[in-house]
């Protein structure tokens, strides 16, 4: 069974970072896109930062020039660098993936969620 690992949430003050590591594991076949999701109180879901197995990246306008994403292939992990913080960042973060378990069964899964807060 496929899981998503998260981990690097806390509390920080603004202006600070954080790293956000997210590891799948399980039996997987390949992962065609891993990326993050966030949730703030009384908002929806909203999409962070999307990498595919590609290379190619995507970005919400909020964020941008302020978070960075990357992937270790090797590893089956993702990883959200996000500097500059502000308090409208805070939030529950989501890792996602889409796993491929064999050639034709692929999967959407997703994290228990980290909680980052960022107030002085």
């Amino acid at each position: 069974q496929v899981q998503l690992v998260e981990s690097g949430g806390g509390l920080v003050q603004p202006g600070g970072s954080l790293r956000l590591s997210c590891a799948a594991t399980g039996r997987i076949f390949s992962i065609n896109a891993m990326g993050w999701y966030r949730q703030a109180p009384g908002k929806q879901r909203e999409l962070v930062a999307v990498g595919t197995s590609g290379g190619n990246t995507n970005y919400a306008d909020s964020v941008k020039g302020r978070f960075t994403i990357s992937r270790d292939n090797a590893k089956n992990t993702v990883y959200l660098q996000m500097d500059s913080l502000k308090p409208e960042d805070t939030a529950v973060y989501y890792c996602n993936a889409r796993v491929f378990t064999s050639v034709l069964r692929n999967l959407e899964v997703w994290g228990q969620g980290t909680l980052v807060t960022v107030s002085a």
